[in-house]
């Protein structure tokens, strides 16, 4: 129960405080999106962070740049880790302004081929 209680306390703050991060959108979006290019995020990520087989969707994300950061450094499933030689927390910044500028994804009901599929 105490080491439950323990962990509560350690990882909610942190969780929160990514969360509401002030800095979560600073950051050059032209610059953010010639690195996602040259750093191949659009390899898995879609060019328009539209996500793929082997990315998630990253386009309109709601992470902010302390939660990207994180992500990006010690990363869950097959995305390997970026470490800061190979793209700084600035850099990621600015990849995050770019993400940010990305327009959500349309509903399927808003795409008419998927319509006409579904009608058949």
């Amino acid at each position: 129960m105490k080491k439950l209680l323990l962990t509560a306390f350690v990882v909610l703050p942190v969780i929160a405080a990514a969360q509401t991060s002030p800095t979560s959108t600073s950051g050059n979006g032209t610059n953010g999106k010639r690195l996602f290019m040259e750093k191949n995020c659009y390899y898995c990520h879609g060019t328009a962070g539209q996500g793929g087989r082997d990315g998630a969707r990253l386009a309109a994300t709601v992470l902010n740049a302390d939660g990207l950061i994180r992500y990006v450094r010690k990363p869950a499933g097959a995305m390997p880790a970026y470490t800061e030689k190979l793209i700084t927390d600035e850099e990621l910044r600015d990849v995050l302004a770019y993400l940010k500028s990305l327009p959500a994804a349309k509903a399927p009901k808003d795409i008419p081929l998927l319509n006409q599929i579904s009608e058949k």
